[in-house]
């Protein structure tokens, strides 16, 4: 119980650094961190649909489809971070006016909170769902890789993201991906177990 009470802490501390990247630096510029986040900057700006519902409504409706494929826990887990993601780009986003500071500034900030974020879900057996759901049911079904699917999804919403919104986002959104998944990957090299027993070997050194 415990340790189901403490990855839920873990779990929910790294979608809600997620959800402030995504809030706080990257949609007040229209930048989308991924496929399900182009969809949200679209219905945003033709709309004016909140992004935190958008995610929401588009996650839990293809985890529920792909729930098979996913397992129960795995499913449940990231359906649980993409709640919290979408509660804090909801609760956040009614304050913020304008943006923090010039683009590129916010999104190296949001790029390595969103990399930050997501790699503490990567490491505990979670994901921020997304396009990948799609990308395996499409997989499944037409045997096509899954990263060849999912590289096509998210080409195309992107490209669509900048041609209704503007053709600099798609610079802008690729520069992010390259900065957040190079942080993703360091959170997921970095050993802390060691790192606890060196620090634990020092002390009865001392």
């Amino acid at each position: 119980m415990k340790q189901l009470l403490l990855k839920g802490l873990f779990l929910g501390v790294g979608a809600t650094i997620q959800g402030l990247a995504m809030a706080l630096f990257l949609f007040p510029h229209f930048i989308p961190s991924g496929g399900a986040a182009s969809v949200g900057v679209l219905l945003y700006y033709l709309l004016q649909v909140p992004y935190g519902i958008t995610l929401w409504v588009l996650n839990a409706s293809l985890l529920f489809i792909a729930f098979k494929w996913l397992g129960k826990n795995n499913a449940l887990w990231t359906l649980f971070c993409v709640s919290v993601t979408s509660f804090t780009i909801s609760y956040i986003t009614p304050f913020i006016h304008g943006t923090i500071s010039y683009v590129f500034v916010d999104l190296v900030f949001g790029a390595i909170l969103f990399g930050i974020g997501i790699g503490m879900l990567f490491r505990l057996g979670a994901s921020s769902g997304g396009m990948d759901i799609l990308a395996l049911i499409i997989s499944k079904h037409k045997r096509i890789i899954p990263g060849k699917t999912l590289f096509c999804i998210n080409t195309s919403l992107l490209l669509l993201t900048s041609f209704v919104v503007d053709w600099r986002i798609l610079i802008y959104a690729v520069s992010s991906q390259f900065i957040s998944t190079k942080i993703l990957d360091i959170v997921n090299t970095i050993n802390f177990a060691n790192k606890t027993e060196k620090a634990t070997e020092q002390k009865r050194i001392a």
